[in-house]
């Protein structure tokens, strides 16, 4: 089988996640960080890398703790950004930019590894589960908060690659929300995994709101709609609105979007 040269797709994914302010998607995020670093439960003084941090989100809510914290990301801006919110609070984090997948730190560096909706999104998954692992003590434990193929985010994700295909041989994000993708990828590195299907809620003024959002900020969504022509751009912007629809709670005209989303905890081996 010939290998996958992960190269071009990497530097097509930063220019995409590069796009749009991810801050501003990362703000519905917060509740999922929030409790995953409840579950991991790293404690003071522990070492903890937030991986594919985006603007710090995970990093800041370990770092009250007082955790000794570090964060990485290939996207240049979110660190900056992640740097300003952890300065505006008077946090000191080590912000880092890296790849996910060839990460600059020792083997064994760290007590706590965690990543929200991050680490799922690199192309060479095998190479970025190498990496979670390597830089994680023995014992140390990673934890995770990703999408599934059920609800929002499976749908959400589904929609953009019926007008962008994703790139031919690359593995779906979605493949860290199963049970079978976890073990193929984190399996023989640890000792234990447990997984939890949770609920995030999201919050907008209303769904043509929510969809705005999207399409203003979120680096995936831009680029789509940069890529197609003026009908299917308006088609993807009615499907977009179908799927917010589809999962908003709210009943006053606002939204309130119901996310799925897997919460994984594992114990390095």
């Amino acid at each position: 089988m010939n290998e996958i040269d992960y190269t071009d797709i990497t530097e097509n994914q930063k220019e995409t996640w590069t796009t749009g302010d991810f801050n501003e998607i990362a703000r519905q995020n917060v509740v999922m960080a929030e409790a995953l670093v409840e579950a991991i439960d790293p404690h003071p003084g522990q070492r903890v890398l937030d991986v594919a941090c985006g603007s710090g989100t995970a990093a800041l809510i370990a770092e009250r703790r007082y955790c000794d914290v570090t964060g990485i990301d290939y996207v240049p801006d979110l660190i900056d950004r992640a740097t300003a919110r952890a300065q505006a609070n008077g946090q000191s984090i080590d912000f880092h930019v890296g790849d996910a997948q060839d990460m600059p730190f020792p083997d064994d560096s760290f007590d706590v590894v965690l990543s929200v909706y991050g680490v799922q999104f690199a192309p060479d998954q095998e190479r970025a589960a190498h990496e979670l692992l390597r830089v994680c003590k023995p014992g140390g434990k990673i934890g995770l908060a990703g999408p599934i193929s059920e609800g929002w985010s499976g749908d959400w994700f589904a929609a953009h690659a019926e007008y962008v295909p994703p790139p031919p041989d690359v593995q779906s994000p979605l493949r860290w929300g199963t049970n079978e993708g976890l073990e193929e990828l984190l399996g023989p590195g640890v000792q234990s995994v447990e997984s939890t299907q949770r609920t995030a809620l999201q919050y907008y003024r209303s769904i043509d709101h929510a969809v705005e959002v999207f399409s203003t900020y979120f680096g995936p969504t831009i680029r789509a709609l940069e890529k197609l022509n003026s009908a299917n751009r308006e088609r993807l912007l009615d499907d977009l609105t179908t799927i917010m629809s589809r999962y908003n709670r709210a009943t006053d005209g606002t939204a309130i979007v119901e996310n799925q989303y897997l919460q994984t905890a594992a114990i390095k081996a």
